[in-house]
């Protein structure tokens, strides 16, 4: 070998192991960064196929929906307890992927489920909480943040555990402040990842933004100690319970079947806002600036009961692709990021009633149908060899929208009883 040859051999030997051995990680992402961030969208995340929990999805069947959700651009997600095998094999589902592919990205947003003494019996206890089942709530949730912290960015300390209608079990504010302070006194020890942010996953009433019963100073002192307000708004529910905005007003009534359910669409979206901004100025007037994120709101496509054709006529695949554009666009364009309940279909939260709506706000059916909300993914081939239980994902109605559009229905001039 001549000295020239010899000489550029080795230059390209050494760039070749200088390559390899120096090859950038890909950089992990703070929750600071990845909330708000229209790159990396949310949603909330349960895998149940079942008619009950305890049909506990596989890790398997978990990575199965993560590959899916990264087809749906979806990079953060939302989970509600830690008892279950769910959140810790989520977690776990991640780890493996990522590891299968360097390029492969999902974060977490942990719940903690926060319960009142009694909860869920005939006489639950406001006034105390459940010590034993919230304390290992909290202490499992803080072993997985700890053992995934490139994964699980944000801790929630509760889900809808202050608002009053959650009868069965929710608690005072002192109870959820008491275990955001405790979280945050870790992060200032050491014991948790300093850059991890807490918050608490509430109801726009909860934080200031309905009645006045609600305006205590364990709220103030709340708002001041989480990393950010993490809001739920729900125009579907209020189009039963509060539905002035929703009712056909006099002045549309000679409009067209589409041109009444797509205003109503727009009376939603601004329903909507108007809760995120009753609570945002609550929470100005005290002096408190925190970023607020959209923790929970969604649409079902489906009811027999007080949202089907005999009661307010919303649930439909209609309206609930307005909704989930409606919500991406006008929290894409605020900085905020929206946790949009929810990815699949769950079965098990109404297992006795199978049209009942809470079976019905996933984007993806249980049969591996994508909703008309995501026709067009399936459309652009983002989908192309991934299955959900081995199933291909097809499209709703067979992908014909005239037979879709046959089931939706304008909401009432007054609410049926």
């Amino acid at each position: 070998m001549n000295i020239k040859l010899k000489i550029v051999t080795t230059l390209l030997i050494s760039v070749f192991m200088f390559s390899c051995s120096e090859t950038p990680k890909k950089v992990e992402k703070l929750a600071a960064e990845i909330l708000g961030n229209p790159d990396y969208l949310a949603i909330s995340y349960g895998g149940y196929r079942g008619t009950s929990r305890k049909e506990q999805p596989s890790i398997a069947d978990l990575k199965e929906d993560m590959k899916l959700l990264e087809a749906m651009h979806i990079k953060v997600l939302r989970t509600y307890n830690t008892k279950l095998d769910m959140a810790p094999n989520i977690l776990q589902a991640i780890k493996q992927l990522k590891t299968e592919d360097s390029n492969f990205e999902m974060y977490v947003m942990l719940g903690a489920w926060i319960d009142c003494e009694n909860a869920w019996t005939a006489s639950p206890n406001h006034d105390a909480e459940s010590l034993e089942a919230n304390t290992a709530e909290i202490e499992r949730a803080v072993t997985l943040a700890n053992k995934y912290p490139d994964i699980v960015k944000i801790i929630a300390v509760g889900n809808e555990a202050m608002v009053h209608w959650a009868s069965s079990y929710f608690v005072r504010p002192k109870v959820i402040l008491k275990y955001v302070n405790y979280l945050q006194n870790l992060k200032k020890s050491s014991k948790l990842p300093a850059d991890l942010w807490i918050t608490s996953s509430d109801n726009f009433a909860s934080w200031g933004g309905g009645d006045a019963i609600y305006h205590t100073e364990d709220l103030t002192k709340l708002l001041k100690a989480v990393d950010y307000v993490s809001l739920h708004t729900y125009p579907f529910h209020d189009t039963h319970y509060n539905n002035n905005y929703w009712l056909v007003p006099d002045v549309e009534k000679d409009l067209s079947t589409k041109e009444k359910i797509d205003n109503a669409m727009i009376r939603v979206k601004n329903h909507a806002i108007s809760e995120y901004q009753a609570a945002a100025d609550y929470i100005k007037s005290l002096g408190i600036e925190k970023p607020i994120h959209i923790g929970e709101t969604g649409w079902a496509s489906s009811s027999d009961g007080f949202y089907g054709n005999t009661g307010s006529r919303a649930a439909d695949e209609y309206k609930a692709s307005l909704y989930y554009k409606y919500m991406r666009d006008w929290t894409n364009e605020a900085g905020m990021s929206c946790f949009y309940f929810e990815a699949f279909d769950e079965q098990w939260k109404d297992a006795g009633n199978p049209v009942g709506s809470e079976n019905h706000f996933g984007l993806i059916n249980l049969k591996g149908e994508a909703k008309y909300v995501i026709w067009d993914l399936v459309d652009a081939g983002a989908f192309e060899g991934l299955t959900r239980d081995g199933i291909p994902i097809t499209k709703t109605y067979n992908g014909d929208k005239n037979k879709l559009m046959q089931e939706v229905l304008v909401p009432p001039v007054e609410l049926l009883k």
